[in-house]
């Protein structure tokens, strides 16, 4: 038995097949589309099927016989929703928080997700989701620099002009753009840390390898969070 998962992202969509708890494909598209699915899962025993999307449309009716959960809200999940506004929170947050749930239960857990938009989000050690906090992601970043001004440019983030003192206009952004963020997040585990008693830290995102966050010991980088976050949903709403 198999599980096919969704996540439909700003950017990038991710699909993966799970059997049981264990990844057995994955691949990223730049859309989803009718042959795109079936050349992904045509010679798969697919039982069961998950989507979560940050955007509006997505045809789900090549989904439907395969027992499709569309997540929203109202998902019945393995973590209490304490958010106050539960029809707004993004469900690849939830997914992710899921996630990141599976192996630390009743454990103080922030999560961090570096992709489109930055998003910091937190489960408590009574298995409840408070809530975190979103932000403006790395090219985000540059774009509204470009955008917002008259004569900033659009810069490509290049590690090799990466320094603490820009001595260029290019390499000040990019100072800007990296050291600023990089200390963000930092700051922000600092703070949780001050607060929450053992707490672990667990990263994901496609822009988190650009950054090396301290002390590693402590953080966690999973790159499949949210899928298997997707996984572990998907097969609580079969039991």
């Amino acid at each position: 038995m198999m599980n096919f998962i969704i996540d439909q992202g700003n950017t990038f969509s991710k699909l993966a097949v799970f059997e049981k708890d264990k990844l057995s494909f994955s691949a990223t598209v730049k859309e989803i589309n009718h042959e795109i699915i079936n050349e992904f899962i045509s010679d798969k025993p697919i039982k069961r099927a998950i989507i979560s999307s940050v955007r509006e449309h997505l045809d789900e009716n090549m989904l439907k016989k395969y027992n499709l959960i569309r997540l929203t809200h109202l998902t019945p999940l393995p973590l209490q929703i304490k958010y106050k506004t539960p029809e707004t929170l993004g469900v690849d947050r939830i997914a992710a928080s899921v996630g990141a749930h599976i192996g630390c239960r009743n454990t103080n857990l922030l999560i961090i997700d570096i992709g489109t938009c930055m998003t910091f989000d937190f489960v408590n050690s009574k298995n409840e989701y408070l809530g975190g906090a979103i932000a403006p992601g790395f090219q985000m970043r540059f774009k509204a620099l470009n955008y917002f001004t008259g004569k900033l440019p659009l810069v490509a983030f290049n590690k090799k002009q990466l320094k603490l003192i820009g001595d260029t206009t290019d390499s000040s952004i990019i100072s800007g753009v990296y050291n600023g963020m990089k200390n963000e997040i930092e700051g922000v585990i600092n703070n949780y840390t001050a607060q929450y008693e053992a707490l672990k830290i667990v990263v994901t995102g496609g822009d988190t390898n650009l950054f090396d966050l301290e002390p590693k010991n402590r953080i966690f980088a999973d790159e499949f969070l949210v899928m298997k976050g997707l996984n572990e949903i998907l097969n609580y709403n079969a039991k």
